[in-house]
């Protein structure tokens, strides 16, 4: 039996896990993948394995096609965003596929926050000139009081949540998915898309990607919003026109971005995005903790063992 990981992160930490594998007779297939493989590479590899641990790659039609004419049994998706993985397609094709929800909350929200903090004191600035020669204090703003537009109350979301209230920021929540009515959830507030969306000093994205939510933040979601918001985004990049952002942010619209991902990846060395200076740049890492990902690849490993009928 073969098993193929094309996760990085769990790719980073494959020497803990081969032992696990070996055990069972698997033999493993780990290539070398900065951050996803294309569609033509896997319709080569996936059709030789019986099971695929899969990270953002394209796990489409064409792809999972590809794998039911070879030995393919079963899938699983490891991490949260399962955007990039065709279910329907696998299921009606007889491949087994599951996924690991609710893994990576806490690890999300500690970057998201990271960054509210990074835009709000400016420190990706200071830190960029001192490494210059330079001494810059610039003045930030407090976090006591500030508005936080927190887009997608999963997981990640109440995680964020509860950060940013301990941080003594309010929020307007939008979630057309969560009660807004539940007594645990009472201490926020709930608002339709982009009701409210004028007061956010912040607005910070958090939810899943989906048709609904493809370039929610666009020209005319921007144009709501006040001059000088701070943007986060820790979810998917087609959330976010670049575009978009970037006419907002070289017009001053937007004071500065955070962003850990991209709507293509990794960030093409054409982007616009790499002109406007008042940016973090993260790789599509915010979960990347050790400890994470050893709990998110020994449920994936689980779950694909369950499929594949390994005892």
């Amino acid at each position: 039996m073969r098993v193929l990981v094309t996760c990085p992160p769990m790719l980073g930490l494959i020497s803990e896990f081969r032992p696990l594998f070996e055990e069972k007779g698997i033999e493993l297939i780990t290539p070398n993948v900065v951050q996803t493989l294309s569609e033509d590479v896997l319709e080569q590899l996936v059709p030789t394995v019986d099971g695929w641990i899969i990270g953002d790659d394209p796990a489409t039609e064409r792809v999972f096609r590809a794998g039911c004419a070879g030995r393919l049994k079963a899938a699983v998706k490891w991490g949260v965003g399962v955007d990039n993985v065709d279910f329907e397609a696998a299921r009606t094709l007889g491949i087994q596929v599951a996924h690991t929800p609710r893994m990576f909350g806490a690890e999300v929200a500690d970057i998201a926050i990271h960054y509210l903090i990074g835009l709000a004191r400016h420190t990706f600035w200071i830190d960029r000139a001192v490494r210059k020669g330079q001494w810059p204090k610039p003045a930030g703003i407090s976090l006591q009081g500030k508005h936080v537009a927190l887009i997608g109350f999963g997981d990640i979301g109440r995680h964020t949540a509860r950060r940013a209230v301990a941080h003594e920021m309010t929020l307007t929540v939008y979630d057309p998915y969560v009660c807004s009515t539940a007594q645990a959830l009472s201490q926020y507030h709930f608002a339709q898309w982009p009701q409210q969306l004028e007061q956010a000093d912040f607005v910070v994205v958090t939810c899943a990607l989906t048709p609904q939510t493809h370039h929610m933040l666009d020209h005319s979601a921007f144009a709501k919003m006040k001059d000088g918001v701070r943007i986060v985004n820790v979810s998917r990049g087609p959330i976010i026109s670049e575009s978009a952002l970037v006419d907002a942010l070289s017009s001053g619209k937007v004071h500065s971005a955070a962003l850990d991902v991209y709507e293509h990846e990794p960030l093409p060395a054409d982007s616009p995005l790499r002109q406007c200076s008042r940016c973090i740049f993260g790789t599509h890492n915010a979960s990347n903790t050790v400890d994470a990902v050893r709990r998110a690849t020994q449920r994936a490993v689980a779950l694909l063992f369950d499929l594949l009928g390994v005892a």
